[in-house]
């Protein structure tokens, strides 16, 4: 019950800021409060598209496939050491060990 009067306080609040706008409806920012300050044409265009694109993670190109691996610790490590990107930095170790490893 305490939600329902919540919303009704926060609808209230909406209805008389919105009866209280200038007339033309145009806010004038007076540039103390960010908070306060119109969105933009470019930001509102940003909001827009933000909506559109799902949640979650991108989705890959299709080229990967996703396996389970036992490496050595020591050589895992090793790769994660260097940060972000680690398992890109492994791929890319395991491409060139198969260009002079692999039979022609």
């Amino acid at each position: 019950m305490t939600g329902s009067v919540k919303k009704m306080t926060e609808r209230e609040q909406i209805l008389k800021a919105m009866q209280s706008l200038p007339a033309g409806g145009h806010f004038v920012w007076d540039g103390k409060d960010e908070d306060d300050r119109p969105a933009t044409e470019e930001e509102l265009r940003a909001g827009v598209e933000a909506s559109r694109r799902g949640r979650g993670r991108p989705s890959g190109t299709g080229s990967k496939e996703q396996v389970a691996i036992r490496i050595d610790r020591d050589v895992l490590a090793a790769f994660r050491a260097g940060g972000a990107g680690w398992q890109t930095r492994m791929n890319d170790a395991l491409r060139e060990w198969l260009k002079d490893h692999s039979a022609p």
